[in-house]
């Protein structure tokens, strides 16, 4: 009994040290842009499950792994929510604590959510802070040990299709950039990831960033598997034929084009899973991390 007792204290302390949370940075510590007043009932909400809504003031919260155990390796983390909310638990910190069991230095985004309330133009209000993210990593790669050549992002559900946007829009840069920092992503992971804007979208995530009317350009310019090009950074996709959220074409979608153009790509499909699941598919004993390590092992990512 007192064994069983000194094992688990142990193994908990392991696991504490396995990565160290930081306080959460403000993306734009001199005023939002792309803002408006934010009316008195537009106020961040976060439940018990860590589910937030009504983002009006976003920030990156960084979780460094165990000393002496970083690569210099970095990923900003979106966590999914259809747009509305963030899932900032199981698409968000437990995802960061993973990373830093391999070495990555991990940041949590919690990105401002599309709304006419809060912003001038919603369509670009998420890749604004998606690009400023990876904008803050990359200026102060030195102060946080990251090499400013291998900082990736990744994404879930509506967070992958902010994600695959931040890895195929980064010409177009949507915040102030007097120092020219490239916002391009040096890989790419999507999980269960909304993709196209077309026939085979999720429609709420499409519906809440660019509206009800479904301008053809903004669904053309936010379908991104036309968006890919030759440039598009390396990209790991995971998704479930099953899902019912988000069809797996969303995956497909993407991956033939990322084919098509030469770029180097993973896919994963698991026969069953759903939608949602986060770092574990309750209808597999595959473990897509495991995949995503070996992958990012291959490319070079996991070398100090």
């Amino acid at each position: 009994m007192i064994r069983n007792i000194f094992v688990a204290i142990i193994l908990t302390t392991i696991t504490t040290m396995a990565f160290s949370q930081e306080k959460p940075i403000l993306l734009y510590p001199k005023g939002v842009p792309n803002s408006k007043p934010t009316p008195a009932t537009y106020a961040e909400v976060t439940d018990k499950s860590n589910w937030i809504t009504k983002v009006s003031i976003p920030t990156l919260t960084p979780y460094l792994p165990a000393k002496g155990t970083a690569n210099g390796t970095a990923v900003v983390i979106c966590p999914g929510g259809a747009y509305a909310g963030l899932a900032s638990a199981h698409e968000g910190f437990q995802i960061a604590q993973e990373f830093n069991k391999i070495g990555v230095t991990a940041f949590v985004l919690k990105y401002r959510l599309p709304s006419d309330s809060i912003m001038v133009d919603k369509t670009i209000g998420p890749l604004q802070d998606a690009q400023r993210a990876i904008q803050m990593v990359r200026q102060d790669a030195a102060k946080w040990g990251i090499n400013p050549n291998r900082i990736g992002i990744i994404g879930f559900s509506a967070g992958g299709h902010l994600a695959s946007t931040e890895g195929t829009h980064f010409d177009k840069v949507v915040i102030d950039n007097k120092d020219n920092i490239s916002v391009r992503p040096d890989f790419m992971m999507l999980i269960y990831p909304v993709i196209t804007f077309g026939e085979k979208t999720h429609a709420g995530s499409r519906e809440n960033l660019i509206g009800k009317e479904l301008p053809q350009d903004k669904v053309d310019l936010y379908s991104n598997e036309k968006q890919v090009t030759a440039n598009t950074p390396p990209t790991f996709i995971v998704h479930a034929e099953d899902d019912d959220v988000v069809p797996v074409e969303n995956a497909l979608l993407i991956y033939d084009a990322l084919v098509k153009n030469k770029v180097k790509a993973a896919m994963h499909i698991f026969p069953a899973g759903g939608h949602g699941f986060g770092l574990i598919n309750p209808k597999s004993k595959g473990l897509w991390f495991d995949w995503a390590k070996v992958w990012m092992g291959d490319n070079g990512w996991l070398s100090k």
